[in-house]
């Protein structure tokens, strides 16, 4: 009888064990949609980008942070939320026009949005770079970086960066997607609102990001 019993706790453990391993298995899953040349369609000139920063942003290029600090009610701070993360920025700070945050946040909904509706694992893109002062302007010209313009986009509050070769997991576990393929989620969704007219997009290649600037 106990030999019995004992077979039978034998077998149980076996099968606790093999439905743990189903359950821990993970599987390399992509997005269907077709790649496309991000040079050709991501190549939306400086000069129409700052054209619409100038027209749509801040009317002051703030000199310092502590400037920032006194324009809070121009601009709307940019947190890590449910779709994105805003990375350690140091040499920008987390603030955008009210619209280009509400574009922001558009983006990280889309994104989202496609890879539920294909029934993909939940992942969050980074925020790189956003609101430029002139003294980051300069602090990062002296860091080595001759592209960085004193008159750039990203003095107005209306542009930003994302990265495209790294992407944060929601939940541990489970099934997962490469960079490579991620990138082309995010590429999608910002290809669809370029045609709709809302944003520019600039493939940087070195910087390993999409540089974006809202056109509202």
């Amino acid at each position: 009888m106990s030999k019995r019993i004992g077979f039978v706790l034998v077998c149980c453990l076996l099968l606790c064990v093999g439905c743990g391993e189903k359950m821990t298995e993970r599987c390399l899953v992509k997005y269907p949609g077709r790649t496309f040349d991000y040079h050709q369609k991501f190549n939306d000139l400086q000069t129409s980008q700052l054209k619409a920063a100038k027209a749509k942003g801040l009317e002051t290029v703030p000199e310092s942070r502590q400037q920032v600090t006194a324009m809070r009610r121009q601009l709307r701070k940019v947190e890590s939320n449910s779709n994105y993360v805003v990375d350690h920025l140091t040499h920008s700070v987390p603030y955008l026009t009210p619209t280009a945050a509400a574009e922001l946040d558009s983006i990280g909904e889309e994104f989202a949005h496609i890879l539920e509706r294909n029934g993909l694992p939940h992942y969050r893109f980074y925020v790189t770079s956003v609101l430029r002062t002139k003294q980051d302007v300069e602090s990062l010209r002296k860091s080595g970086n001759i592209n960085a313009s004193p008159n750039s986009c990203h003095c107005y509050g209306t542009t930003f960066d994302l990265a495209y070769t790294r992407f944060d997991k929601a939940r541990w576990g489970g099934n997962y997607m490469n960079e490579d393929n991620l990138k082309l989620v995010l590429g999608q969704v910002l290809l669809n609102r370029q045609r709709r007219g809302r944003i520019y997009v600039k493939y940087e290649k070195k910087q390993s990001c999409f540089h974006i600037t809202c056109r509202l």
